[in-house]
Order: C-alpha cells, then sequence, then structure tokens
C-alpha cells in the first residue's frame, strides 16, 4: 500500500499564507499540513508516499520525497495531478488531499476497507460547515448512499440539505481492480473529450480541469461501486483565510478537539 498526496493547487483562497510557499506548507497548530499528513501515515505504517507538486513545487523536491510535477497546476485540477501520478499506483493506493488534516483512526478506517473504491466521509460534517460558512448548502455537494452504503451522488449541487448524507472529505483508496478501472476509465474519457470537443465528466469545463468528484462521479454511472466509509469528525479542511482564523480561534478556546484532535 502507498499514498499520493495532491498538492499542486496555488491555494488562491489562502493568500496570503501562499504567496511563497505551497498550501501544505502551511502551519495549522505548530506543523504544517504535510508534516500533519506524514505524520499520520507513518504511524499507520505507509512508507511510500509520492507527492504531487506543483505551485512552488521546489520547496517540496527539496524534503527528500518521491514526487511528481504537475506543470499544467495553473490551469488544471484534482483528477490531472492524480493522473500525473499514474507511474506510482500500487495495488492498493491512498490518495488524498494536501489540504486536510485527519486523525490516525480516520485514515486506519481507510486501510482497513476491502472494497475495490473507498472514500472516507463524514457525517458529522454539519457543524463544523455551519461554523465555516454563512449558508453550508451553498458551499457543501451533494452526497447520497444506497442501502448498502455505496455512493449514488458525489459532487453536485444542492438546493436542501437533505440531499448531504455525509461531507466529502478528499480521501479515498483504489485498490485491487480499481487500479486498472480508474487509468482505463481516464483514458476513454480523455478520448471521447477530445473526439467530442465535450467533457464527458462535466461538460460545464474542460477535461483536464475536472474536479475528483467528477471523476468519481463518472466512475459510479459507468457502473462501478464506491464505498462510502463513515467517520464522524476527525479532520479538517484548510481552505482559506476564514477557515485558518477560525481555527486558531478554536485551538486558542481549547475547543478544536471536537473536531481534530492531534493527539489521536
Amino acid at each position: 500500500m502507498n499514498a499520493i498526496v495532491l498538492a499542486a493547487g496555488e491555494g488562491k483562497r489562502l493568500r496570503p499564507l501562499t504567496n511563497n510557499k505551497p498550501k501544505c506548507f502551511v502551519e495549522l497548530f505548530g506543523k504544517t499540513l504535510l508534516d500533519w499528513q506524514l505524520s499520520v501515515f507513518k504511524k499507520c505504517g505507509i512508507k511510500e508516499i509520492c507527492i504531487v507538486t506543483g505551485h512552488y513545487s521546489e520547496m517540496i523536491e527539496h524534503l527528500g520525497l518521491d514526487y511528481v510535477v504537475n506543470r499544467d497546476f495553473k490551469t488544471t485540477n484534482m483528477m490531472e495531478s492524480l493522473f500525473c501520478a499514474r507511474d506510482r499506483f500500487s495495488e492498493s493506493t491512498i490518495v488524498s488531499y494536501s489540504d486536510i488534516i485527519f486523525n490516525n483512526a480516520i485514515l486506519e478506517s481507510l486501510i482497513n476497507a476491502k472494497e475495490d473504491f473507498s472514500v472516507i466521509i463524514d457525517k458529522n460534517w454539519r457543524e463544523c460547515w455551519e461554523m465555516r460558512f454563512d449558508d453550508p448548502v451553498n458551499d457543501a455537494e451533494s452526497l447520497r448512499t444506497d442501502d448498502e452504503g455505496y455512493i449514488t451522488s458525489i459532487g453536485k449541487k444542492v438546493t436542501t440539505i437533505s440531499e448531504i448524507e455525509g461531507q466529502y472529505i478528499g480521501l479515498m483508496k483504489f485498490q485491487n481492480n480499481a487500479i486498472n478501472k480508474i487509468s482505463k476509465f481516464y483514458d476513454k474519457c480523455k478520448n471521447e473529450s477530445e473526439i467530442k470537443k465535450k467533457n464527458p465528466l462535466n461538460p460545464k469545463i474542460s477535461f483536464r480541469n475536472s474536479y475528483m468528484t467528477d471523476f468519481l462521479q463518472g466512475l459510479i454511472d459507468d457502473g462501478e461501486k464506491i464505498k462510502s466509509i463513515n467517520v464522524k469528525n476527525g479532520w479538517l479542511e484548510l481552505d482559506s483565510i476564514s477557515d485558518y482564523n477560525l481555527y486558531t480561534n478554536l485551538d486558542s478556546s481549547k475547543a478544536v478537539s471536537k473536531f481534530f484532535d492531534g493527539n489521536d
């Protein structure tokens, strides 16, 4: 089992903290986001880690870790960053966004998942989102599952809170047959987008700018079964300066442990 961390983005909403460094180098609770992740990976026995770099890539390259560069990071999105590292796919590969931190228990639940496709979903998402946003519905996206816990809808805009059964956190695992399937599906969609001049995953944007949720929903629509691995808190997403200020204040008042406990 290995891990791929998607760390190519510019982190524009975190400026000025990202003016001179990659997003994953922003410090939260005394450690960089990347250090938080590397620590958890190490504790859970994952030693092979590849970082997909872009914005200020040279700072990550100097860490001595395995890395690949998404040279088109300014005009592409998470899906394209992932497939910049397709040579690093193994029999079981964990994929993580670089702007999240999570505790050991969350990673362990993903490691232990048996399905070919597994995605971490936070069922207790709403309280944190109500602190982060004036109207959580405007930011949150659809997440629906069937009676067996397989995802049926992910990443779509919603109009009511009832369309959100949990929050996709940006942490997933592909293993066994899924590794071959995601590569074939990516190539098929890329070829179709070039022939038809239209993105089959999301017609509103270019293929190379597809979101990871576009890709996951495309797999679901193509007949793949993606398992929701449910958790309750234990993680945070650092997406904006307002997030940074909120979490810093929560930490000062000893209230952040409700959402994330770095000692777990």
